[in-house]
């Protein structure tokens, strides 16, 4: 095909698909991408010749082939530096989605979610090898669904480098056509330049892919990557001495002794070397410097570790202001010479600036006498080669001289106002710490060199590897050149037009010249080699810290698949899957990091962490026979992982902690990997249907009320009500058996109508005072002596729905019953007291009375009850009625017991007088009235006994738990009842916490504390709760309604009909509205509901019912059940047995539990995992405790006092003093002897009160309160998960504590302060973290302040809390004192300024938020009677001042 042929069908068949987008390729470029389409190959091109072009180019055309729907591009680089940069430009050159990834992101391999959305959400993908690899070995994504993988800079693909680890994984995949198609780049492919053919070979070997070169476009090529011109620097040899001031600082710091710099954990050794490295490199100053600011950073690294040791040593011969010591800390030994050195440091510091800015003066050296030759002749470079615009890179070896460059260079006299550089060295913490530092220019230094800020930059070979740098014309091998590799790269740095390459090199070192004019030689032919053949070769990153591999030990590997997953395990992951395992250990600051150990040459043996709850054959591997040392750990590493996996210590894809609970509208599955839930997460107020006994159908139900035994009426619906009994203000209330209600069939129609308008009256007069129009859900109707509806009491009301006007059936056996209705204020309902036969309208009122204002009680009630656009017209003849005010029953609120009724009542005035020719009476007898008093409660009770009943079948809970439990746990806070949830809840959750725990400690026996930990918060965590709950259909048996039916809500549909025709039957449903958290706490609370009707095993049942991670609903004793015969207990453990009051049966246990993490020469793990199981026990037991001691409290009144009894405080106190552990405690760390022995004198001198009151104010070791709860933990077990008798074990050891504990226990003091700040009306208080600075050194520290000012502070101590107590402390001291300056009235003028802007005073009257409310413009006439009467009562009881608010 000719050539413009096949341009034309690249952009027509690949590239127009998504577009050009002004990306229009060379033809050099075409062409290598033409030969990319139809096999695997490498490009070696020059560095600048746009390779990253092609790759866009490819995967631009292989993401519109229809084969790569589902799958993805991997463009991979070796390095951190590179994937910012590919990921930009891919960004801009393409439309396609592009993620980037590095291990700087923090990404969490557990997150499988996560990554199944990242990956479906884009279609390119660029970062570092090492992520890809993880990704393959966890399985988060196959290699079958990658189309394509491009590799930048692909000579790495050797060795052990994770390029090779994924081409492994590529090789596994068969059949081959399911391999994605590769596409390598690279600048320099040949690294062996005397075997360039085996290289090359190697290389495509490893890739599956044939190196090619531009064979058609050379010249064109040749345009676009211009060819720096090379130069040889020669520079004079070091002098043999320096004219350099004396004492060096080597020489004052060199007299310091080994051992001085071991404890100060400073490695002097290897800093001495690079000392003298950097000496000969770079001259006396520039080492001095190196040194300076080398032991300035580890000292200030110590110094932060072990500050408070520093302070405590201080406070004993010099009293320091506001710091406060503790004894919790590991007390290291501080070497006397630490002064010593920090003045050393001092002295120098003058003479080696640390941070460098346009101001800082240059180094006073006269033609540079303190610097090398070498560096002599760099100088001149730079200045022979400066222009304004000019740009270069310096590239060195070792990352201390990048380091130490940098600063130099800025600093030189004669390079001042021309210089500006920055070093850039490879990611991650150096041994030495240089690259931890902040570089002399703020910022990125690539970005900063791109946007000419900078204009040198100091790098090692991080630099020589595809960063773009476009406008560098300048580039200095500072160092020499070494291999291929590094002469192609660095000098393909240099990009820019008539740009330079020079290499500097010793006057006289022939050898590094030969090898120089060698490699400048080679490179024609070994270019030649790829270029006629068409391939390209391997080449080595001097970066690459790996050994090469024995091919006999290659064909010996071994490959692991988990067959569930598909995650693999190989030689190349086995390491850093350990490293990470171990690195999830949990540890204080007195243990050593947990890691595994290798000992052995050949033959490897690896011991794995003692912390690890693994039998002693587990932690030790010895690996196979090898021929590197490096394959050889690898190996037993392998055996090692493979067996752990064995264990379940890795889970199925290869990872020490799986993440199951996952992010929004995402999946949610079991520890187990059983019942995936798929399920969209609700918003935050949702809308359920919820269970509702009350509709009208086909067929009715009678069920007859009784109060106190005298029946009353009947209350019909179409579902059969089981019968109940109640306490509803005092007075029982019976619900007797449903009977089935028969009809006439022609009558039918006629009587449900008119018990449905009976009963709408009924609720109109009784309870609501609001007309509706929707249907009846059920009826309440009078009953004959014989239970049946009476039809006739039914008919006498509805022949009087708005009242009869006739007086002569009425007498005195109606006093105190009759419903009186005033037709001039048709809402209002009277209670008739008496008919007063004395008075008229026309009668004179009494003096005093509210009638007294008007002459007559004809005019009174005239203009009263008149308004602007009604005029009231009244008799002025016939009787008075004297009534009273009847008051509504609209509240539904009730309580278990039979105490009287919580609810609100509503005071009414008495004594009204109204003409009787104006008024009606409502045919309806005292008990159907009395029947409709109760109904609110009534109708509440039952509908929350019927959601019940029904979670109970449904949810298939325990029948042994109260009904009343039931709906105590469904009824949310919202609903406003005397009773809520909320205390359940704190009590379930204590449950759930512990029963997940022993399951969790069963199920995998070899996890560690940390796993646990991270696997128990999933399992119980607010949205895994959630999604059990939605599993469940918990949200059909909430209990949201408000008592107050003042809007009545026990209708049908509006469409529905007042009765069902026909087979139809209406859902027993409504629709709610309520909070999305009211699901978790439901469930939390209805493990607590378990456990009140049953303890741990109904518990357990109930649990397992609810879908929670349980473990099933045997009991612990018979799951659990040991068969081993009990052990001698040692006699070293006998006091812990007579203080704790338990005689122990396995010695093993109680070992374990006094085993601190330190001491990893035992027969038995650390105690870890049983204080894991303790502080689930010792929580349970605490809030159980103060649940039943404090019945009425609230879980928010519960909090506090459960703090304070499991805090870290309480429990050593209880550890030392009530079971002194610390005597009997197995631990190898002198620093942690050292922080018990002070803290026991201390906690030894406190009573339990003390420590409960102002624990704050102690910081013991945490490792003490560990101690106790694991032997806790231990007591559990070893009375074969007995919870009874452990809770009996911890009563007897904590009673002084529980005595101490209430609700009203004394706050600390940040609270108090708080408190009383907002009492005295104060906004503008904040406790806040502030830097304390003393001569030695800046410490973080509290600090409380008033608008503003200081008043206490910085107050310092080793917990940031401990300080924020005890400046809560003194500042609430100093700004209650009336005698101080700091006196909050001297400071706060809040209170004025709200005066000032006007703000009004707290309203005197509370409203009721559960209230319906509206418009009252859109009432009706009725209800704004209702208001009109309400108002005048509230002006009638105020003084004028409190009326004119209320008119307002």
């Amino acid at each position: 095909m000719a050539m413009l042929d096949r341009v034309a069908a690249i952009h027509s068949d690949s590239v127009m698909p998504h577009g050009l987008g002004g990306l229009v390729p060379h033809q050099y470029q075409s062409e290598v991408f033409v030969r990319a389409q139809k096999a695997n190959v490498i490009a070696a091109l020059p560095t600048g010749s746009g390779k990253t072009l092609i790759s866009v180019l490819l995967m631009r055309w292989i993401a519109s082939q229809e084969q790569s729907k589902g799958k993805i591009v991997a463009f991979l680089v070796p390095k951190v530096t590179l994937v910012e940069q590919q990921w930009r430009y891919i960004q801009q050159k393409t439309s396609l989605r592009v993620a980037k990834l590095h291990g700087a992101l923090d990404l969490d391999l557990s997150d499988r979610s996560g990554w199944k959305k990242r990956f479906e959400t884009h279609d390119v993908f660029v970062m570092t090898a090492q992520i890809f690899l993880n990704i393959l070995t966890h399985s988060l994504w196959k290699m079958d669904k990658v189309s394509l993988m491009i590799f930048d800079e692909c000579h790495h693909a050797r060795k052990n480098h994770p390029y090779n680890g994924i081409l492994r994984e590529y090789f596994q995949l068969d059949p081959s056509d399911k391999r994605p198609k590769i596409f390598g780049m690279t600048a320099s492919p040949i690294w062996n330049v005397k075997n360039p053919l085996g290289s090359l070979s190697d290389l495509e070997s490893n890739m599956n892919a044939k190196v090619i070169a531009v064979v058609e476009h050379v010249q064109e090529l040749n345009e676009h990557s211009p060819k720096a011109k090379e130069i040889i620097k020669e520079y004079p040899l070091a002098p043999e001495e320096y004219n350099y001031s004396s004492p060096t600082i080597y020489q004052c710091l060199k007299v310091v002794d080994n051992s001085v710099w071991d404890d100060l954990e400073i490695p002097w050794r290897q800093i001495d070397n690079r000392y003298w490295v950097t000496f000969y490199n770079l001259g006396p100053y520039c080492a001095s410097m190196f040194l300076f600011h080398e032991i300035q950073y580890y000292l200030e690294r110590f110094l932060i570790e072990n500050k408070q040791k520093i302070l405590d040593d201080l406070s004993h011969s010099v009293e320091i202001e506001d710091v406060i010591t503790s004894t919790s800390l590991p007390s290291k030994r501080i070497p006397d010479e630490l002064h010593f050195i920090i003045d050393i440091l001092q002295d120098f510091q003058a003479f080696f600036p640390g941070k460098i800015t346009s101001s800082t003066s240059p180094i006073p050296v006269s033609n540079l006498a303190w610097c090398t030759p070498k560096l002599k002749v760099l100088v001149d470079i730079l200045l022979e080669h400066h222009s304004p615009s000019f740009q270069g890179i310096i590239f060195v070896e070792q990352r201390h001289d990048a380091y130490t460059l940098s600063k130099v260079l800025n600093l030189l006299p004669e390079l001042q106002g021309r210089i500006r550089s920055a070093f850039l060295v490879g990611q991650g913490v150096n041994a030495d710490g240089v690259s931890t530092r902040t570089d002399s220019y703020e910022g990125d230094p690539i970005k900063l060199f791109r946007d000419h800020a900078l204009n040198i930059l100091i790098a090692t070979s991080v630099a020589e590897e595809g960063l773009d740098f476009p406008e560098c014309d300048l580039v200095v091998r500072f160092d020499p050149v070494q291999h291929m590799v590094g002469y192609l790269q660095s000098r393909g740095r240099a990009r820019k037009q008539a740009s330079t390459f020079i290499v500097m090199i010793p006057k006289g070192d022939t050898l590094q010249l030969e090898r120089y004019q060698t490699l400048q030689q080679k490179e024609p032919e070994v270019a030649r080699v790829y270029q006629t053949r068409h391939a390209v070769a391997d080449e080595e990153d001097v970066d690459d810290d790996m050994d090469e591999t024995d091919p006999v030990d290659l064909a010996a590997r071994e490959r692991y698949v988990v067959p569930s997953t598909g995650a693999v395990l190989s030689y190349d992951n086995s390491l850093s899957l350990l490293n990470h395992l171990c690195s999830l250990i949990p540890r204080d600051a007195f243990t050593p990091i947990h890691k595994p150990k290798y000992t052995g040459e050949f033959e490897q043996t690896l011991h794995l962490p003692r912390a690890l709850p693994l039998s002693p054959q587990d932690l030790t591997f010895t690996g196979p026979l090898r021929r590197s040392k490096r394959e050889a750990k690898r190996a037993a590493a392998f055996m090692a992982v493979k067996r752990l996996k064995e264990l379940d210590v890795f889970d199925e894809y290869l990872l020490p902690l799986a993440k199951y609970a996952d992010g929004e509208e995402e999946e949610v599955r079991s520890i187990t990997g059983d019942g995936k839930l798929k399920r969209q997460i609700p918003p935050p107020i949702m809308s359920a249907h919820v269970r509702d006994p009350w509709y009208i159908g086909q067929t009715l139900w009678s069920h007859t009320i009784l109060v106190e035994n005298a029946a009353i009426a009947s209350l019909i619906t179409s579902t059969v009500l089981p019968p109940q009994d109640f306490v509803i203000e005092g007075s029982n209330v019976q619900m007797l058996p449903a009977a089935l209600l028969e009809f006439d069939a022609d009558q039918e129609h006629e009587q449900r109508l008119a018990m449905h308008q009976f009963t709408r009256c009924g609720v109109w007069y009784n309870n609501t005072s609001r007309p509706f129009s929707s249907p009846f859900s059920f009826y309440l109707v009078p009953i004959t002596p014989d239970r049946l509806p009476d039809f006739e009491a039914i008919q006498c009301l509805l022949s009087y729905p708005e009242g009869n006007g006739d007086w002569s059936k009425i007498s005195e056996e109606d006093y105190d019953k009759l419903m009186v209705i005033c037709r001039p204020q048709f809402g209002s309902i009277h209670i008739l007291r008496r008919i007063r036969e004395d008075l008229t309208p026309l009668s004179t009122p009494l003096p005093g009375s509210r009638e007294a204002t008007s002459p007559t009680y004809h005019e009174y009630w005239t203009k009263k009850w008149s308004r602007k656009n009604r005029q009231v017209v009244l008799p002025t003849n016939g009787p008075v009625l004297e009534t009273f005010r009847f008051q509504r029953s609209n509240i539904g609120t009730f309580l278990f017991d039979s105490s009287p009724s919580h609810s609100p009542i509503h005071i009414a005035r008495d004594g009204r007088l109204l003409p009787q020719a104006s008024c009606a009476w409502l045919p309806i007898s005292h008990s159907i009235r009395r029947a409709f008093e109760v109904l609110p409660v009534l109708c509440h009770r039952i509908t929350s006994g019927y959601r019940a009943r029904c979670a109970r079948y449904e949810l298939n809970l325990p029948p042994s738990i109260s009904t009343n439990f039931i709906i105590e746990a469904f009824t949310i806070p919202a609903a406003s009842f005397p009773f809520s949830n909320q205390r359940m809840e704190t009590l379930g959750d204590a449950v759930l916490q512990l029963c997940t725990t022993v399951h969790l400690l069963n199920r995998y026996p070899n996890r560690h504390e940390g796993q646990l930990t991270k696997l128990r918060q999933q399992v119980v965590s607010n949205r895994y709760l959630m999604y059990r709950a939605l599993d469940l259909g918990l949200e059909q048996f909430l209990n949201s309604e408000i008592g107050n039916v003042s809007k009545w809500r026990y209708t049908s549909p509006d469409d529905a009909l007042p009765y069902q025709h026909g087979t139809a039957r209406l859902s027993r449903v409504v629709t709610r509205e309520y909070p999305r958290r009211s699901l978790q706490d439901c469930m939390e609370a209805l493990v607590g509901a378990c456990f009140l009707a049953g303890g741990i095993p109904l518990a357990l049942q109930g649990g397992t019912a609810l879908g929670l991670e349980f473990g099933g609903p045997l009991p612990w004793f018979i799951r659990y059940h040991r068969i081993p015969v009990p052990t001698i207990i040692a006699p070293a453990f006998a006091a812990l047995e007579e203080n704790l009051n338990y005689k122990f049966r396995h010695n093993h246990l109680v070992m374990e539990s006094l085993t601190h993490p330190s001491f990893t020469f035992s027969d038995v793990p650390s105690y870890q995992r049983l204080e894991f199981l303790g502080d689930a026990v010792l929580d349970l037991f605490v809030v159980k405790y103060l649940f039943d001691k404090f019945p009425s409290a609230t879980s928010h009144q519960l909090a506090f006092p459960r703090t304070k009894a499991i805090c870290n405080q309480t429990l050593a106190y209880l550890a030392v003093k009530k079971l002194s552990l610390h005597k009997m405690m197995l631990m190898n760390s002198m620093d942690l002897n050292i922080a018990v022995d002070r803290s026991v004198s201390v906690l030894d001198s406190l009573s339990a009160d003390e420590i409960v009151k102002n624990g704050w104010k102690y910081d013991p070791p945490k490792a003490l309160s560990d101690l106790f709860e694991s032997v806790v933990g231990a007591v559990l077990v070893d009375s074969g998960y007995d919870y009874e008798k452990t809770a009996a074990v911890l009563e007897y050891v904590m009673e002084d504590v529980l005595e101490v504990l209430s609700p009203s226990l004394a706050k600390d003091p940040v609270s108090e302060l708080m408190e009383w700040a907002a009492s005295t009306g104060c906004t503008r208080i904040a406790i806040k973290p502030m830097v304390k600075k003393t001569e030695l050194r800046e410490r973080d520290g509290v600090a409380v302040l008033v608008h503003g000012k200081l008043v206490v502070g910085p107050i310092v101590s080793s917990s940031l809390n401990i300080a924020r107590f005890a400046a809560a402390e003194r500042a609430l001291t100093k700004l209650r004192d009336p005698a101080s300056e700091m006196n909050l009235a001297n400071l706060c003028d809040c209170a004025l300024a709200m005066s000032i802007d006007g703000c009004p005073p707290a309203s005197p009257f509370v409203v009721d938020s559960t209230e319906p409310t509206g418009d009252i413009s859109s009432t009706d006439d009725e209800d704004a009677e209702d208001i009109d009467e309400v108002a005048e009562f509230l002006i009638e009881d105020t003084t004028e001042d409190d009326q004119e608010k209320v008119a307002i």
